[in-house]
Order: structure tokens, then C-alpha cells, then sequence
């Protein structure tokens, strides 16, 4: 396996929801706004998250461990989601997360921390362990001693109890442009019914180009 291909596993919205429809305004096509000069403002302010597409992280983007192949990873993902039903999310909510943008849930969701954290556990002995570079690219020096651990453990450091379910929106902003981009945001969102996750999505990425999707598997009840 290429150390150029990496797999991440995610929730993405099921494809013609109103969810998925604004997710492509935001990340993909950038007509959100009927004024042009804010449509180009957000495609600058969404150039790093459209490498990744609109997501949930499940499994944070990895190289497959030597000997392992995608088709390895196909068959433990179907392993993982197999007789498992569809996982409640709840509603959605736009709010700034440090210095980003994203969609979280209005309320606590148990059984979504549960559901990632099998994730993260089921799928890592197929994956690579962190070169220098990729570890040094999370900058572990900034982070706490239990995430910093995780990182090295799991290679990611927001699994387990530090995790927290959300879709980006934007890249990182400046103070001064975070309250405005959060309101303006906040008003394009037209709030979904009650979300579930009826599926994870498998992505490859190969080099620097961006995530493209394997396959979305259903879980199974």
C-alpha cells in the first residue's frame, strides 16, 4: 500500500437530504449567499475543510498498516456495522468550536460517543502508526497529557473521552471575522429534523488531492 494513500472513515449525510444541500452550498459549490462578494469570502474561509468534504469524523484519516489492503478495510468496516442499527444524533446545531465553524448536536448523544469509539478501536489494527511528520503536524507539544497519550496511542487526539461529534464549516478564523461568519451561518442554516446515523462512509485520498468516497455502508439492524 502507497504511504501516499491514506482511508478515513466518517458520517456524511444521506445524499438529497436538505443536510447534504447545505453542506454542498457551504463546502462545495459556495452559492449559499445571494451576494457574490460573500460567496467568494466563504470560499476562501472553506478551502481547507473541502479537502475533506462535509463530515463527521469516525476514524481520522490513516495509512494502512504494511500488508494490509483496502479490501481489509472494507470487510472490517462491514464487520463493524453489521446487525448494529441506525445511531441517533438529534438536531444540529452551528457553533464555533475553538477557531472554526461547525454543525454540532443540541444535545448529548451517548450512544453516538459509543458508536465512535468502537470505530476508532475496530479499525486500528489496519492502520500505519504516525510518521514523525504526520505526528509533529498535530503539534503534540500544544496539547494536554491525556491528548497527547491518545495521539500516540490511537493517532488522533480527539477519540474516546475527548471526542466531539461535528461537521466543519469553515477553516480557522480570526477573531474578529468568527462572530460573523457565526452569525451569517447560523442564519443560511434551515435546522434538519431529527438526525440519525444510518450509515458511515469510507474515503480515500490519494496524495494531496482531496477525500473521495469508497463507499457509504448502511448499518445493519
Amino acid at each position: 500500500m502507497s504511504e501516499r494513500i491514506r482511508y478515513a472513515l466518517y458520517f456524511t449525510p444521506p445524499p438529497g437530504s436538505a443536510l447534504a444541500g447545505f453542506g454542498d452550498a457551504v463546502l462545495g459549490d459556495g452559492r449559499l449567499f445571494e451576494s457574490e462578494a460573500r460567496n467568494a469570502a466563504l470560499a476562501a474561509v472553506t478551502a481547507e475543510p473541502r479537502l475533506y468534504g462535509f463530515h463527521a469524523t469516525l476514524k481520522a484519516p490513516m495509512r494502512l498498516t504494511e500488508g494490509a489492503t483496502e479490501a481489509d478495510l472494507l470487510r472490517a468496516t462491514d464487520t463493524l456495522v453489521a446487525h448494529r442499527g441506525p445511531v441517533p444524533i438529534g438536531r444540529l446545531r452551528v457553533t464555533a468550536i475553538g477557531g472554526f465553524i461547525a454543525l454540532v448536536p443540541d444535545a448529548p448523544a451517548p450512544s453516538l460517543d459509543l458508536f465512535a469509539a468502537e470505530c476508532v478501536a475496530s479499525l486500528d489494527p489496519l492502520r500505519a502508526p504516525l510518521s514523525g511528520a504526520e505526528r509533529a503536524k498535530r503539534r503534540p507539544e500544544t496539547l494536554p497529557a491525556r491528548e497527547r497519550a491518545l495521539l500516540d496511542r490511537w493517532g488522533y487526539p480527539h477519540v474516546f473521552e475527548t471526542f466531539r461529534f461535528h461537521m466543519t464549516l469553515t477553516g480557522r478564523l480570526a477573531p474578529d471575522a468568527q462572530a460573523d461568519w457565526l452569525a451569517d451561518l447560523t442564519r443560511a442554516y434551515d435546522s434538519t429534523p431529527t438526525l440519525t446515523l444510518d450509515a458511515v462512509t469510507l474515503l480515500r485520498q490519494d496524495g494531496a488531492a482531496p477525500f473521495r468516497i469508497v463507499r457509504r455502508i448502511p448499518l445493519q439492524p
